[in-house]
Order: C-alpha cells, then sequence, then structure tokens
C-alpha cells in the first residue's frame, strides 16, 4: 500500500531537501557518478539518468577471482544486469591477501601489489561495463572460524600470531577464535569511541585509505561498511563517517550503508541505520531475504515508510535460495514490486572452482541460467515500463489471496501486477481514462505475449495464462 496524500506532500518536500543536500555534496563535474536519482530518491541514477540495478554473480569477492573475471561480467552484461556485490576478501583457492608477506608472516605496514592490482583491474571491468558495484569493506565471517579455503581468523593478517607488527599483549587480540563473531569482537571494538585502540585502528585505517585510493577514482561504487553485522554500531558509525570524511577530501560525493544482522528489517535493531541518513545514505536490507512471502514484501514496504520523510534507496545485494529456486525468484520480483532499487541473486557458496561460474546450489542462484532468466525478465520490464516513477499499490488489486499477486502503478499511465505462481485478481484502473493495453510477460521464458487492448476507466480482470511466474503490463493508450 501506499502513503496517503498527507505522506505523499511530506516525501516530495524531503525530496527536494535531499536533492539540494546532495547537490552541496556532489561537484560540477562528479553528477555521473553513482547516487540517488533526482526525481525519485528511492532509485539510484548513473551517468545521469535513473537506473534499476538487478545482478546475480558467482562470487562474494569477485575481485580476488581474476580467472574468467571479464566473461563472467559480460554474461551479467548481456542478460540485462548491471549490479555486483564485493566484499573484501580472501577467502578462496587462488585469492591473495592484501597485506605482504616476508617469510612466514604479514607485515600490516607493506601491500601485496597484486592484491590490489585484482581490485583496480575489477573496478576498471565493472566501469567499462557500467555494472555498479556495491563493496562491502569488513565481513565478520573473514574473522571468525574456519571459513571457505583460506577464510578465517587463523589465517587472517590481522591475528597477532600471523604478522610482525603487534603481540597479543599489545593488540589485545586473540590468536584464536571458536565462534562466528558476535557483539564484542576485539577486532570491531578498537574504534575511539569503545576501547580506542589506536595500534589496530591505524592498521585497519591503513588498509580502508588504500582502498579508497582507488575506489574514489571510479564513479560506479557504493560502499557498505560490514556484511549482515551484530557488531557495536559505533564501529560502523565511526568507517561510515570516515569514508564521507575521505571521500570529501577527495572532492567526490560516495554513498555509504551498514547492514545489521536481524532477519527482522522491521525490528528496531535497524533503526540506527534508517534515523542517520546524513552518515548512511542508503540502505541495504539483504537479511530480509531470509523472509519468504507475503511478509518478505511487508518488510520491505515497511522500511520504504519508515524512511519516506528522508527518501534514499533501498538495495538488497544478496538474495537466498534457503527455500527453492522458485522463491528466490519470486522474491527478485517483490523486492522490485516493493520500490527496492536493487535486486541481486547471492553466490552459490561453497562451489569455488572457475568452472562453477554459472553454477547455483541451495546458497544462492548467482549468475546460474535460471538466474539469467529472471534477470533478463526483469530488465525487460524496467525496458517496457518507467518503474521508477511507480509506487507500490497493492491497494489498486482485490480479490486478491495472501502472496498471489503484487502491484507497482502510476495510477492513470502505467500498472504492473506480478504473480509469483499464477492466479487471478481484479485491477482498479479507474484512473485511466483512455483504452489500455494489456500483455503478459512470461518471466520464465523471458518473452512477452500479444497484447491485447480493452477500455480503461474501470476494473480489469487479470488472469495469468499458466502457473509460474508472470507479469501483466498495462499501459494507457497515448
Amino acid at each position: 500500500m501506499r502513503c496517503n496524500n498527507l505522506c505523499s506532500r511530506v516525501r516530495l518536500g524531503t525530496k527536494v531537501l535531499l536533492i539540494v543536500s546532495a547537490s552541496a555534496m556532489v561537484r560540477a563535474d562528479d553528477t555521473g557518478r553513482i547516487q540517488p536519482y533526482s526525481k525519485n530518491p528511492f532509485y539510484w541514477q548513473y551517468k545521469g539518468k535513473p537506473v534499476l540495478l538487478l545482478g546475480g554473480s558467482w562470487q562474494d569477492n569477485l575481485f580476488n577471482h581474476p580467472v574468467g573475471l571479464e566473461r563472467h561480467l559480460d554474461l551479467l552484461q548481456s542478460v540485462g544486469g548491471n549490479y555486483v556485490r564485493n566484499v573484501m576478501s580472501h577467502r578462496n583457492e587462488g585469492n591473495v591477501f592484501a597485506h605482504k608477506r616476508v617469510d612466514d608472516k604479514f607485515d600490516l605496514e607493506q601491500w601485496n601489489d597484486e592484491y590490489w592490482r585484482r581490485f583496480d583491474r575489477f573496478l576498471k571491468l565493472t566501469h567499462e561495463r557500467d555494472i555498479i558495484v556495491q563493496i562491502e569493506v569488513f565481513d565478520r565471517h573473514d574473522l571468525s572460524t574456519e571459513h571457505q579455503s583460506y577464510g578465517g581468523w587463523s589465517k587472517h593478517p590481522f591475528n597477532p600470531a600471523n604478522n610482525t607488527n603487534y603481540s597479543p599483549e599489545e593488540s589485545r587480540l586473540p590468536t584464536a577464535i571458536t565462534t562466528t563473531p558476535g557483539r564484542g569482537h576485539p577486532f570491531f571494538i578498537v574504534v575511539p569511541a569503545l576501547q580506542n585502540n589506536e595500534l589496530v585502528l591505524r592498521h585497519q585505517r591503513a588498509y580502508v585509505d588504500k582502498m579508497l585510493s582507488i575506489s574514489l577514482a571510479y564513479p560506479h561504487v557504493l560502499y557498505c561498511i560490514q556484511n549482515e553485522s551484530s557488531q557495536e554500531l559505533e564501529f560502523g558509525d565511526y568507517w561510515a563517517e570516515h569514508l564521507q570524511r575521505r571521500a570529501r577530501e577527495a572532492g567526490r560525493a560516495v554513498f555509504v550503508t551498514d547492514m545489521r544482522n536481524n532477519w527482522d528489517i522491521s525490528h528496531p535493531e535497524h533503526h540506527h541505520i534508517y534515523d542517520n541518513p546524513d552518515r548512511f545514505n542508503f540502505l541495504d536490507v539483504s537479511q530480509n531475504s531470509w523472509q519468504s512471502g507475503q511478509i518478505h514484501y511487508d518488510r520491505l514496504l515497511h522500511v520504504r515508510r519508515y524512511v519516506a520523510e528522508q527518501p534514499r534507496p533501498i538495495n538488497t545485494t544478496k538474495i537466498y535460495n534457503r527455500e527453492g529456486d522458485e522463491e528466490s525468484v519470486a522474491r527478485f520480483f517483490r523486492i522490485i514490486f516493493a520500490g527496492g532499487a536493487s535486486a541481486r541473486f547471492h553466490r552459490p557458496h561453497p562451489l569455488e572452482g572457475a568452472d562453477a561460474h554459472e553454477k547455483s546450489s541451495e546458497y544462492g542462484l548467482g549468475l546460474s541460467p535460471r538466474a539469467q532468466v529472471a534477470i533478463r525478465s526483469a530488465r525487460m520490464l524496467a525496458d517496457a515500463m518507467n518503474v521508477l516513477v511507480c509506487e507500490p499499490s497493492n491497494e489498486l488489486l482485490s480479490d486478491r489471496d495472501e502472496n498471489e499477486a503484487y502491484c507497482l502503478a502510476e495510477p492513470g499511465e502505467q500498472y504492473a501486477v506480478y504473480f509469483p505462481d499464477g492466479g487471478q485478481v481484479k485491477l482498479d484502473a479507474s484512473a485511466a481514462r483512455r483504452s489500455l493495453q494489456v500483455r503478459w510477460l512470461e518471466i520464465d521464458r523471458s518473452v512477452w505475449h500479444e497484447p491485447r487492448t480493452v477500455s480503461g476507466g474501470g476494473v480489469l480482470i487479470l488472469k495469468t495464462p499458466a502457473k509460474g511466474h508472470w507479469v501483466a503490463l498495462i499501459r494507457a493508450s497515448k
């Protein structure tokens, strides 16, 4: 359901304020960078044009997998994808570390040039293809028990057992961790507002600044501080402010968020991110992908309403596959129909070999053939209607069962109704006084069916041609 008229007026006023604020940040020669869409800040624009971000890819840390990377990105682009996730991790066979190894230990004062060369090449390749990159700077899974081939605290350069720069006593960091880090992990409390552990913090800062020295030169990068964090909020606050400050010093505007772990994105734990738009100027609600069906959609809408007075893009960089392929595809489209700014299929861990570039697993569809079809179909829809001026509009539907259908509309002009598994509903198209063209998109085959023309100004009965994933597109005649 959409906001009422009062809410809409408030939101419009807030859009103006946000645009003014963004204009103060962005230099005249910087307007082509990725940033909230000037006419609807719930979405993104790039190179001055509005853009819906759609993706699916093989690994969390694509930059650290150079074999076959260019072909993988070409495939994503060929099916209409323009969005990837990139965790700054060293997890898998063939990955390299950020710091130089001297004898059998790392020196945190020296860089491994190959790691940063891979990162720069990855950003160059994605930039050439207009593929937006969402970086995750820190991931708690890199600081936990063994994680994939090379991941885990036992191998991490910041582990005092693995570097020449500090001892456990000096750093106040453990040499062994037996669990996935929860709140209070020593690595995440070094910031001034918590432990103020400058010895470790300065090495963290050097690492982040090295990353920024490369990434700030590119216009297509978004920043997320952490992956599914349960850490103290002060850690994310510190690094969000640091990234914003470094960007200002470089004369750039950047867009930063932090991703909390709680699967209920309506929970007050997330409100700190929602309530601080200057620090977190977009959102990532990926953990909502643990939800299914109607509740998945409803909680996305909750967040959209919660931030309606200070609208920002709401991204989903991970769509999990634990409930099967059909629900993964349904999540992908529900995100779009709830007004999400991005949707991306999660990677198929633990498949690490380069021959698994287009595989899927119970973890995620990645860029598998099934994901390719869904991405292609979503791009076909976005090309056929102006999604970025529409609003989630389920109130226009009647005779609807739970999770049966979802509506996105610019009333009077264009409507789209998504069916996760076939069905029949009624659409209130009374605002459309002209004749209407109705056509069906068969999502599972990426095929448009022949259109038909009907009279406007009333209620339409929409029945899918068959079971499966379908979208009905209804547009007013010119």
